[in-house]
Protein backbone atom coordinates (compact mmCIF):
# COMPACT_ATOMS: atom_id res chain seq x y z
CA UNK A 1 0.00 0.00 0.00
CA UNK A 2 1.37 3.39 -0.94
CA UNK A 3 1.56 6.20 1.57
CA UNK A 4 -0.48 9.31 0.71
CA UNK A 5 1.73 12.13 -0.48
CA UNK A 6 2.48 14.67 2.20
CA UNK A 7 0.64 17.96 1.69
CA UNK A 8 2.78 20.85 0.46
CA UNK A 9 2.12 22.89 3.58
CA UNK A 10 3.37 20.04 5.77
CA UNK A 11 6.69 19.70 3.96
CA UNK A 12 9.73 21.45 5.40
CA UNK A 13 10.24 24.84 3.80
CA UNK A 14 13.83 24.41 2.64
CA UNK A 15 14.10 28.02 1.51
CA UNK A 16 13.08 29.18 4.97
CA UNK A 17 15.54 26.81 6.63
CA UNK A 18 18.35 28.08 4.39
CA UNK A 19 17.43 31.66 5.30
CA UNK A 20 17.51 30.85 9.00
CA UNK A 21 20.90 29.19 8.60
CA UNK A 22 22.31 32.25 6.83
CA UNK A 23 20.88 34.53 9.50
CA UNK A 24 22.38 32.52 12.35
CA UNK A 25 25.74 32.43 10.57
CA UNK A 26 25.76 36.23 10.80
CA UNK A 27 26.46 36.91 7.12
CA UNK A 28 25.04 40.32 6.19
CA UNK A 29 24.75 42.44 3.09
CA UNK A 30 25.22 46.20 2.73
CA UNK A 31 22.72 48.52 1.06
CA UNK A 32 24.95 48.70 -2.03
CA UNK A 33 24.61 44.95 -2.45
CA UNK A 34 28.12 44.00 -1.31
CA UNK A 35 28.79 41.73 1.64
CA UNK A 36 29.31 43.54 4.94
CA UNK A 37 32.47 41.74 6.01
CA UNK A 38 32.81 43.53 9.35
CA UNK A 39 29.26 42.74 10.46
CA UNK A 40 29.57 39.21 9.14
CA UNK A 41 32.43 38.53 11.55
CA UNK A 42 30.61 40.09 14.49
CA UNK A 43 31.57 43.75 14.11
CA UNK A 44 34.21 45.42 16.27
CA UNK A 45 32.93 43.53 19.32
CA UNK A 46 33.25 40.23 17.48
CA UNK A 47 36.81 41.05 16.45
CA UNK A 48 37.73 41.91 20.03
CA UNK A 49 36.12 38.74 21.41
CA UNK A 50 38.04 36.62 18.91
CA UNK A 51 41.39 38.35 19.38
CA UNK A 52 41.77 39.54 22.98
CA UNK A 53 41.72 36.21 24.91
CA UNK A 54 44.26 34.56 22.60
CA UNK A 55 46.39 37.70 22.53
CA UNK A 56 46.50 37.88 26.33
CA UNK A 57 47.40 34.21 26.61
CA UNK A 58 50.19 34.45 24.02
CA UNK A 59 51.73 37.60 25.49
CA UNK A 60 51.61 36.50 29.12
CA UNK A 61 52.81 32.97 28.44
CA UNK A 62 55.63 34.14 26.19
CA UNK A 63 56.83 36.76 28.67
CA UNK A 64 56.32 34.94 31.97
CA UNK A 65 55.83 31.29 31.01
CA UNK A 66 53.24 31.08 33.81
CA UNK A 67 50.59 28.77 32.40
CA UNK A 68 47.98 29.28 35.12
CA UNK A 69 48.22 33.08 34.98
CA UNK A 70 48.07 33.12 31.18
CA UNK A 71 45.08 30.80 31.05
CA UNK A 72 43.32 32.72 33.83
CA UNK A 73 43.72 36.00 31.93
CA UNK A 74 42.35 34.48 28.72
CA UNK A 75 39.31 32.97 30.45
CA UNK A 76 38.67 36.17 32.41
CA UNK A 77 38.74 38.26 29.22
CA UNK A 78 36.28 35.91 27.53
CA UNK A 79 34.05 36.00 30.62
CA UNK A 80 34.00 39.81 30.59
CA UNK A 81 32.82 39.83 26.99
CA UNK A 82 30.21 37.21 27.82
CA UNK A 83 28.84 39.22 30.75
CA UNK A 84 28.76 42.35 28.59
CA UNK A 85 26.76 40.46 25.97
CA UNK A 86 24.30 39.26 28.60
CA UNK A 87 23.88 42.78 29.98
CA UNK A 88 23.17 44.06 26.48
CA UNK A 89 20.68 41.19 26.06
CA UNK A 90 22.39 39.62 23.12
CA UNK A 91 21.39 36.01 22.30
CA UNK A 92 22.40 33.63 25.09
CA UNK A 93 24.20 31.28 22.68
CA UNK A 94 26.29 34.16 21.34
CA UNK A 95 27.12 35.23 24.89
CA UNK A 96 28.29 31.82 26.03
CA UNK A 97 29.99 30.46 22.90
CA UNK A 98 33.09 32.63 23.23
CA UNK A 99 33.78 31.89 26.88
CA UNK A 100 33.04 28.18 26.36
CA UNK A 101 35.57 27.97 23.53
CA UNK A 102 38.29 29.67 25.56
CA UNK A 103 37.45 27.52 28.60
CA UNK A 104 37.86 24.34 26.53
CA UNK A 105 41.25 25.52 25.24
CA UNK A 106 42.31 26.40 28.79
CA UNK A 107 41.18 23.01 30.11
CA UNK A 108 43.19 21.15 27.47
CA UNK A 109 46.31 23.21 28.20
CA UNK A 110 45.88 22.84 31.96
CA UNK A 111 45.51 19.07 31.72
CA UNK A 112 48.63 18.70 29.57
CA UNK A 113 50.70 21.36 31.32
CA UNK A 114 51.91 22.56 27.92
CA UNK A 115 50.94 26.04 26.73
CA UNK A 116 51.06 25.00 23.07
CA UNK A 117 48.10 22.66 23.59
CA UNK A 118 45.91 25.72 24.21
CA UNK A 119 45.59 25.88 20.43
CA UNK A 120 44.84 22.18 19.84
CA UNK A 121 40.99 22.46 19.95
CA UNK A 122 41.26 24.98 17.13
CA UNK A 123 42.95 22.37 14.95
CA UNK A 124 40.07 19.97 15.43
CA UNK A 125 37.54 22.73 14.78
CA UNK A 126 39.23 23.68 11.51
CA UNK A 127 39.34 20.02 10.52
CA UNK A 128 35.63 19.66 11.26
CA UNK A 129 34.85 22.71 9.11
CA UNK A 130 36.91 21.32 6.25
CA UNK A 131 35.06 18.00 6.44
CA UNK A 132 31.65 19.72 6.57
CA UNK A 133 32.42 21.92 3.57
CA UNK A 134 33.84 19.01 1.57
CA UNK A 135 30.73 16.94 2.23
CA UNK A 136 28.52 19.85 1.20
CA UNK A 137 30.48 20.17 -2.06
CA UNK A 138 30.33 16.42 -2.74
CA UNK A 139 26.53 16.30 -2.35
CA UNK A 140 26.14 19.53 -4.34
CA UNK A 141 24.74 21.53 -1.44
CA UNK A 142 27.76 23.86 -1.01
CA UNK A 143 27.67 25.83 2.21
CA UNK A 144 28.50 29.06 0.38
CA UNK A 145 25.28 28.67 -1.58
CA UNK A 146 23.23 28.22 1.58
CA UNK A 147 24.79 31.35 3.08
CA UNK A 148 24.93 33.68 0.10
CA UNK A 149 21.92 32.40 -1.82
CA UNK A 150 19.58 33.36 1.00
CA UNK A 151 20.82 36.92 1.43
CA UNK A 152 20.96 37.45 -2.35
CA UNK A 153 17.32 36.46 -2.66
CA UNK A 154 18.14 33.39 -4.74
CA UNK A 155 16.91 31.10 -1.96
CA UNK A 156 17.64 27.59 -3.28
CA UNK A 157 16.96 28.35 -6.95
CA UNK A 158 20.71 28.37 -7.58
CA UNK A 159 20.76 24.56 -7.22
CA UNK A 160 18.77 24.14 -10.44
CA UNK A 161 21.14 26.40 -12.38
CA UNK A 162 24.47 24.68 -13.19
CA UNK A 163 26.36 27.98 -13.54
CA UNK A 164 25.25 29.21 -10.13
CA UNK A 165 25.85 25.84 -8.50
CA UNK A 166 29.39 25.78 -9.90
CA UNK A 167 29.99 29.34 -8.65
CA UNK A 168 28.97 28.41 -5.12
CA UNK A 169 31.09 25.28 -5.23
CA UNK A 170 34.12 27.42 -6.13
CA UNK A 171 33.21 29.84 -3.34
CA UNK A 172 33.05 26.96 -0.88
CA UNK A 173 36.49 25.77 -2.00
CA UNK A 174 37.86 29.21 -1.12
CA UNK A 175 36.61 28.84 2.45
CA UNK A 176 38.04 25.32 2.59
CA UNK A 177 41.39 26.79 1.53
CA UNK A 178 41.23 29.21 4.47
CA UNK A 179 40.80 26.39 6.99
CA UNK A 180 43.42 24.22 5.26
CA UNK A 181 45.96 27.06 5.19
CA UNK A 182 45.53 27.55 8.92
CA UNK A 183 46.40 23.92 9.57
CA UNK A 184 49.29 23.93 7.08
CA UNK A 185 50.93 26.91 8.79
CA UNK A 186 50.03 26.33 12.43
CA UNK A 187 50.53 22.59 12.85
CA UNK A 188 54.31 22.75 12.15
CA UNK A 189 54.62 25.57 14.70
CA UNK A 190 52.74 23.45 17.25
CA UNK A 191 55.01 20.47 16.59
CA UNK A 192 58.01 22.77 17.04
CA UNK A 193 56.52 23.98 20.36
CA UNK A 194 56.88 27.60 19.22
CA UNK A 195 54.05 29.14 21.27
CA UNK A 196 54.88 32.75 20.41
CA UNK A 197 54.81 32.17 16.66
CA UNK A 198 51.80 29.86 16.92
CA UNK A 199 49.82 32.41 18.92
CA UNK A 200 50.74 35.17 16.48
CA UNK A 201 49.71 33.13 13.45
CA UNK A 202 46.53 32.01 15.21
CA UNK A 203 45.51 35.66 15.59
CA UNK A 204 46.56 36.70 12.08
CA UNK A 205 44.90 33.70 10.45
CA UNK A 206 41.77 33.87 12.59
CA UNK A 207 39.08 36.45 11.91
CA UNK A 208 41.17 38.58 9.48
CA UNK A 209 41.92 35.65 7.15
CA UNK A 210 38.36 34.33 7.42
CA UNK A 211 37.00 37.78 6.54
CA UNK A 212 39.24 37.88 3.46
CA UNK A 213 38.13 34.41 2.43
CA UNK A 214 34.47 35.32 2.94
CA UNK A 215 34.86 38.41 0.76
CA UNK A 216 36.65 36.46 -1.99
CA UNK A 217 33.97 33.76 -1.89
CA UNK A 218 31.30 36.46 -2.25
CA UNK A 219 33.05 38.06 -5.22
CA UNK A 220 33.69 34.75 -6.98
CA UNK A 221 30.04 33.71 -6.64
CA UNK A 222 28.54 36.97 -7.91
CA UNK A 223 25.68 36.34 -10.35
CA UNK A 224 26.13 37.67 -13.88
CA UNK A 225 23.28 39.10 -15.90
CA UNK A 226 22.93 38.95 -19.67
CA UNK A 227 22.13 42.38 -21.06
CA UNK A 228 19.43 42.23 -23.80
CA UNK A 229 20.57 42.66 -27.37
CA UNK A 230 21.15 46.23 -28.49
CA UNK A 231 19.75 47.79 -31.63
CA UNK A 232 22.85 46.65 -33.50
CA UNK A 233 22.10 43.05 -32.60
CA UNK A 234 25.04 42.57 -30.24
CA UNK A 235 24.80 41.36 -26.68
CA UNK A 236 27.07 41.91 -23.73
CA UNK A 237 27.51 40.42 -20.32
CA UNK A 238 27.80 42.52 -17.19
CA UNK A 239 28.14 41.75 -13.52
CA UNK A 240 24.91 42.36 -11.71
CA UNK A 241 24.99 44.36 -8.55
CA UNK A 242 24.84 41.87 -5.71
Amino acid sequence: MSTPEQPDEARPDLNSLAGQYASRAGVERREDGQIDVLKSVGGVRGLAEAIVPGLLFTLLYTVGAELNVSLGAAVAAAAVFSVANLIQRRPLMQSLTGVAGVAICAFVALRSGDGATYFVPGFYLNGAYILAFLISIAVKWPVAGLLFGAIRGENLDWRSRPVRLKAYIWASWIIVAVFALRLAVQLPLFLADNVAALGTMRLAMGVPLYALGLWLAWVVSRPSAIVPETAGGSASTSVAGD
